[in-house]
């Protein structure tokens, strides 16, 4: 049995490390035996990726490895397991002091932070929400657009793309304006309309830039929308909407996987009972546990689903089917107040209380005010899944959604240097992307 782990996981070592690994921390001088000879100060060279960090409780897929380590080199992760078992590494290191190590988080569905909208319109807000979510644990952000106006969508994907290419993020969420107009939530209701292939062609030419598009399946034009969409290698969504079973299935034949913040801003039993009459349809909800292709996120801040929904969802539909996703507005990191939802230009007024977003009448909620360490610690600490499921439905289940788990989402050999280390409270301390450090607590 080996303790240094290869490319995939061999779950049958790590079920066995889970419940029988009892080795103590390793002093200095059982690093020193081990071949490790250096540490370095707690806070890094921002640009050296070569690292090892040890001592630390790795967070993998289905399980917890204790009084392990791993070792970084040119951003990526080149060994892992047992400390005792792990080669010698003469270069700098980190001891975690039995600290989590996790993947950092894949977030799909995020608007904004620290006062800052990814539809503001200009590279400095992109900048500032980047950074609010990193310092929370997220490295691997999809800015996600709003309802808005043609131009400001334009210009959304133009950021996009630049920041793309400067490896910042992995990709942009169209989200909106294709949404029905009785199903915008906090959005602004008069942007929103079918989609035109005038219109969405301008949108497509950033294909490469577009990991995901939404759209609800019943608009006019939708059809056309998600065919086109596909065509250009673009994942596909339904949300913000009102559509029957039969509207998501003739979606789902064009390519649709994927449904938005599941039981938020979706249509229902009864809602399909006033549009059809009888006999009643099935809906959104039906559709996406009927069908096992479909994928689906969840926003566990604690104030959009309830305990027993979020257990209901991951017991029905599985962690590998569903994501936690923060779905986080401008106000996260940022006391209670008024602000802007969408752009600061034509965007809507929303309300934070400190816990969640509400509609500026306090009607309806309006997006989360949250990061995504929050819905993690949420998940485990109140609504009782265990560790490395709460961890994989922020890191490898997004990051397979997205098609990406090739270089993202666990902790194994040749992938990304996306690294968070938590306290045993699950607190953000360090985070690193693609082994450079980019927040330190």
């Amino acid at each position: 049995m080996t303790g240094v782990l290869s490319f995939g996981w061999q779950l049958d070592t790590l079920r066995a490390f889970r419940n029988r690994i009892s080795t103590p921390c390793f002093t200095a001088s059982d690093l020193r035996r081990i071949g490790i000879t250096r540490s370095i100060p707690l806070k890094m060279d921002d640009t050296m990726s070569d690292f090892a960090i040890v001592n630390a409780t790795l967070v993998l897929p289905d399980a917890l490895l204790p009084s392990a380590g791993i070792h970084f080199q040119h951003g990526k992760i080149v060994a892992l397991g047992r400390m005792e078992m792990l080669p010698s590494w003469s270069g700098p290191v980190i001891d975690a002091g039995q600290s989590f190590l996790s993947p950092g988080w894949v977030d799909m569905h995020v608007h904004g932070g620290d006062g800052a909208d990814f539809m503001d319109g200009d590279d400095a807000s992109f900048q500032t929400v980047i950074a609010a979510h990193r310092r929370r644990g997220t490295t691997g952000i999809v800015p996600t657009s709003t309802v808005a106006t043609h131009q400001q969508t334009l210009r959304y994907l133009q950021l996009c793309q630049q920041a793309r290419e400067r490896g910042q993020i992995l990709g942009a969420h169209l989200y909106g304006p294709f949404f029905n107009e009785e199903k915008v939530g906090c959005h602004p209701q008069a942007p929103a309309r079918p989609p035109l292939k005038a219109e969405y062609e301008q949108y497509l030419d950033y294909a490469e830039t577009i990991l995901v598009a939404t759209c609800a399946p019943e608009l006019p034009g939708a059809l056309d929308f998600f065919r086109d969409a596909n065509a250009r290698g673009i994942r596909l969504n339904s949300g913000h909407s009102n559509a029957s079973w039969t509207e998501m299935q003739a979606a789902f034949d064009l390519g649709m996987r994927h449904v938005d913040h599941f039981y938020c801003a979706m249509s229902s039993v009864p809602g399909m009972r006033e549009r059809f009459g009888v006999p009643m349809q099935a809906s959104m909800a039906e559709f996406v546990l009927g069908t096992p292709q479909m994928t689906t996120e969840v926003i566990a801040d604690g104030c959009h689903l309830a305990p027993e929904l979020l257990r209901f969802v991951v017991r029905m539909l599985g962690p590998d089917r569903t994501a936690l996703v923060t779905d986080c507005n401008r106000s996260l990191n940022m006391p209670p107040g008024e602000y802007a939802f969408g752009p600061r230009d034509g965007g809507v007024t929303i309300v934070s209380d400190g816990n969640v977003g509400w509609t500026a009448d306090h009607s309806a909620l309006a997006s989360s005010v949250r990061g995504m360490d929050f819905m993690v610690r949420h998940m485990h600490h109140v609504v009782g899944i265990d560790l490395p499921t709460a961890v994989r439905m922020a890191t490898l289940t997004p990051a397979r959604i997205l098609g990406l788990d090739q270089d993202l989402g666990s902790l194994a050999i040749g992938k990304q240097a996306d690294l968070i280390l938590l306290d045993r409270e699950l607190n953000v301390r360090r985070v690193w992307h693609r082994g450079i450090e980019v927040h330190s607590d």
